[in-house]
This record gives C-alpha cells, sequence and structure tokens, in this order.
C-alpha cells in the first residue's frame, strides 16, 4: 500500500510535471516549424514600413488581449450569436486596429507550417514584440505555445481594460488584478513611446488639467477643438515612429498626452521610476521586455485547452 507521504509527493512530482509541460517557452516552434517566427518577423516589417503606426497598433493589440481573461486571441474574435467582440469594448470600439495585418502574417505563417499550427495569441505577442524592434526598440524572447479562446467578452473588456482617465492608485489596482506590479505599470506605459492617440481620448486633460505644461497645451489644441476634430490624432512624445525614452521625458516636463499618462508623473510612488527611465533608456529597455514577458504570461491557454484557429476572426 503506498503511503500517505509517497502518494503526495507523486501527486505534487506529476502537477509539477504537467505544469512543466504546459509551460511556455521560446523554443515552442522550433521543431513543429522553425520557419514560423520569420515568417511573422517579415510580415510586420512590411507593414511598419509601409505605415509607422502600425507598430503601436500591433503592440497595442497584445495588450487589450492580454488584460481580458489572458493572452487567448479573444480581441481577435468577431461578433457571433453566442457571444459580442471585444472590438466594441469602450476601449477598442473605434481604437484597436491592425487586424489586416495579423491575417496576413496568419495567412504567411500557415503557409510556410503548411497546415495551421501557430496560434493567433502566439501571434499577436510575436508581432508585437517584433514591432518594438522595428521602431528601433529592445527585443526579448518571447515565450510561446499559448492556444486561442473560443470566446470572448466585451463585458469583460469593458471592465478590465484600463482607461485614459485614470489616475495613479487605479492604474496599480488595475494592473494588480493581472497580476502584475507598479514596475510593470510605469514600463509597460512607455509603449506609448510610440504611436498617437484620438482627441476625444485626451480632450478633458488639455482643456481642463492643472498638473500640464501650458505651452504644450496651447500646441496639442490646435488639433483639438473644444467640440468636434474627435478622431484627430496627435502624438504621445514627439518622435512616435521611434521607441525611445522621450514619452518619459515629457512626463518629468508634464507633457503627458493622456490624465493616465501624466498620473505616473505627479507627486506619487512611481516618480522616481519616470525620472530614472528617462535618463537610462538601458532600464528601461531591460524592464520593458521583462514586463512584456510578464504581462505575455497573463492566464494562457495550453496545452489540450483552446484551439489553434483556421481564422483568427472565427472559432474553428
Amino acid at each position: 500500500m503506498v503511503s500517505p507521504t509517497n502518494f503526495l509527493l507523486h501527486a505534487f512530482l506529476w502537477l509539477a510535471l504537467a505544469a512543466t509541460a504546459f509551460s511556455l517557452s521560446p523554443n515552442f516552434y522550433h521543431n513543429v516549424c522553425p520557419q514560423a517566427l520569420p515568417a511573422i518577423k517579415r510580415v510586420v516589417e512590411a507593414a511598419v514600413h509601409k505605415e509607422r503606426r502600425m507598430g503601436a497598433s500591433l503592440l497595442r493589440l497584445h495588450f487589450h488581449d492580454c488584460f481580458v481573461n489572458g493572452c487567448d486571441g479573444s480581441l481577435l474574435l468577431d461578433s457571433t450569436s453566442s457571444f459580442e467582440t471585444e472590438k466594441n469594448a469602450r476601449g477598442n470600439l473605434n481604437s484597436v486596429r491592425g487586424f489586416e495585418v495579423v491575417d496576413q502574417i496568419k495567412a504567411e505563417v500557415d503557409r510556410v507550417c503548411r497546415r495551421p499550427v501557430v496560434s493567433c495569441a502566439d501571434i499577436l505577442a510575436v508581432a508585437a514584440r517584433d514591432s518594438v524592434v522595428a521602431l528601433g526598440g529592445p527585443t526579448w524572447k518571447v515565450r510561446l505555445g499559448r492556444r486561442d479562446s473560443t470566446t470572448a467578452s466585451r463585458t469583460l473588456a469593458d471592465s478590465v481594460l484600463p482607461s485614459a482617465s485614470m489616475d495613479l492608485p487605479a492604474l496599480i489596482n488595475n494592473f494588480k488584478n493581472q497580476g502584475l506590479n507598479k514596475r510593470d505599470l510605469v514600463a509597460l506605459s512607455g509603449g506609448h513611446t510610440i504611436g498617437l492617440s484620438q482627441c476625444v481620448i485626451f480632450r478633458n486633460r488639455i482643456y481642463n488639467a492643472t498638473n500640464i505644461d501650458p505651452a504644450f497645451a496651447k500646441e496639442r489644441r490646435a488639433t483639438c477643438p473644444r467640440t468636434g476634430g474627435n478622431t484627430n490624432l496627435a502624438p504621445f512624445d514627439p518622435t512616435p515612429a521611434r521607441f525611445d525614452t522621450a514619452y518619459f521625458k515629457n512626463l518629468v516636463k508634464e507633457r503627458g498626452l493622456l490624465t493616465s499618462d501624466q498620473a505616473l508623473f505627479s507627486g506619487g510612488s512611481t516618480d522616481k521610476l519616470v525620472e530614472t527611465y528617462s535618463k537610462n533608456p538601458d532600464a528601461f529597455w531591460v524592464d520593458f521586455g521583462n514586463s512584456m514577458i510578464r504581462m505575455g504570461n497573463i492566464k494562457p491557454l495550453t496545452g489540450k485547452q483552446g484551439q489553434i484557429r483556421v481564422n483568427c476572426r472565427k472559432v474553428n
């Protein structure tokens, strides 16, 4: 008869092995389809070369996917009779973009692999990294092996995606709910060193905030009137097509575009880190890569969970 101690030990070892078998790994596709990652890189580089803004858009897709029930590609699903697409959520509607590029990546990867072996969730994770690199930013080893969800939740997306109007305590809490800390919050917010935002998102700040550089507010008001012009675009920092530390340098000067940007440097517990990143690109790059890996580890579907979608926009 097996003793209770031995039984528990065996059970623990089995669970440890199971966890290892289904944990994400940078080498997941090495044997299955070694051409997969170079194929993703090719399509991303071409898309970013064609439109620099696309790099920020692809990075954002991964972020907005991971925050809603984990990095499972649910954001890519179109509405069905069973669920409403997350694309319609408050933080996504008329805002998230790049879905056509994801379709191109999926088609190319399935072509070189000769069958659908790479999940849409993994495509988002790799495309985010390749976008940052294409715009001059750091690289990191993307852990792979995620599988795709078979459902989506607009309601959950509405409640968990961080809002541009959040103050620091709300942001810290929002990230904490995802298992991410203050360093992750500041580093990942640094993704705003690339890309643009719509007038409707930052209008309130440039007309009503007190912690804003007056010259900067005036500059932004020129293309964002009090009424109308909702979709007019403005860069988060002066170099929106280059992954650098200008975003943090802006925050120190009270030139953050969104309320949630400036909240990171407003006399709170994250001020010191913002200052560090503004002066030390290497520190930012290392932390950004590490935080992207941590974010990419949020509740992935692995093993036999979920599926590998044939079309990223719909369940098989």
